[in-house]
């Protein structure tokens, strides 16, 4: 029985080996995925993001 893990978007069970879209378990799940990272809806953090001030010191 091949392994499963949670697609990273939608959690249903998705498998590794044989699967064209792998991580995820279908096209949909990863061109959502595409979508969502062309739309900066996923950000990283930076060591020169500028920082919130303190209004409070």
């Amino acid at each position: 029985m091949p392994r499963t893990f949670p697609c990273p978007r939608c959690g249903e069970p998705s498998q590794w080996e044989n699967n064209p879209f792998r991580p995820f378990c279908s096209e949909r799940c990863k061109l959502i995925d595409l979508g969502a990272w062309a739309n900066d809806e996923y950000r990283l953090p930076t060591q020169d993001a500028p920082q919130a001030e303190n209004s409070e010191e």
